[in-house]
């Protein structure tokens, strides 16, 4: 059975499982959907549009699903949806998405979003991501499964996050990250294959290998990108990470960290 505390405020026409735990003075807006399994902590907002799927747990503090910071926003009922499993830890904020954005903000499944994380209008998060303390992404951020943003990382807005890379604390974002490659610095530069996070995946030793050739490729041969794009074509007929690597070059549009 659910277990809201009575000093809780759930709006009437908030959907809520019968298995959620909510805390108390936590607010639930109307419009708000919570999936089973879900502990909502004490003093958290919660405003709809929202879905919320299950397994969830919102910390203390938390303000999930409030409306976008965004001056053109004039009150659409725009929608924030999060998967299963995900935690948000205290202070963390989240906002809807906005008409313009495509009217969404999402955040997948298994992401770990710590203390004071900001997760801006129209975001697309997937999954198992790590944000640490303060990381911020503002609007129309998407960040791709298994990335790891360190503590007080800053990306700039309509920036791209690859899988499995890796940013040093106190980053400053202004291009599209690759996959797999850490960065670090303000502005953020490369500073290599994330080779540590690979093998922490699973990814096997020949795999890192062709990825390391294929990061030299991008970053030290002093080629073009569209030139180094056509030496990894050769690459990607033999490991599908490169194939996936090279998927996201063509998609750039604010280029690449350099």
């Amino acid at each position: 059975m659910s277990s809201i505390d009575p000093r809780a405020i759930v709006d009437p026409n908030a959907k809520i499982d019968d298995n959620v735990t909510i805390g108390p003075y936590a607010v639930i807006g109307p419009d708000v959907e919570i999936g089973a399994g879900t502990w909502i902590g004490p003093h958290a907002v919660i405003e709809g549009p929202t879905r919320i799927g299950r397994d969830n747990k919102i910390f203390q503090f938390a303000s999930i699903g409030a409306e976008p910071q965004d001056k053109k926003y004039a009150g659409e009922p725009t929608v924030l949806e999060i998967g299963d499993r995900n935690l948000f830890r205290e202070f963390v904020t989240v906002n809807r998405g906005t008409v313009q954005g495509g009217g969404i903000t999402r955040v997948g499944d298994d992401n770990w979003i710590m203390a004071y994380c900001h997760i801006a209008h129209d975001c697309i998060v997937g999954n198992k991501t790590t944000f640490s303390n303060s990381a911020s992404l503002a609007g129309h951020v998407i960040v791709e499964d298994h990335a790891i943003l360190a503590g007080f990382t800053l990306v700039h807005q309509f920036c791209r996050i690859g899988e499995h890379s890796f940013s040093g604390f106190g980053s400053v974002v202004n291009r599209d990250v690759p996959p797999y490659v850490t960065v670090a610095g303000n502005v953020a530069v490369p500073h290599g294959l994330n080779s540590e996070g690979l093998r922490r995946h699973g990814v096997s030793a020949e795999t890192i290998r062709m990825l390391k050739r294929a990061y030299r490729i991008i970053y030290k041969s002093g080629l073009r990108l569209e030139e180094a794009k056509a030496e990894l074509a050769t690459l990607a007929e033999e490991t599908p990470e490169v194939g996936r690597l090279l998927a996201f070059l063509d998609k750039c549009e604010r280029g690449i960290v350099r």
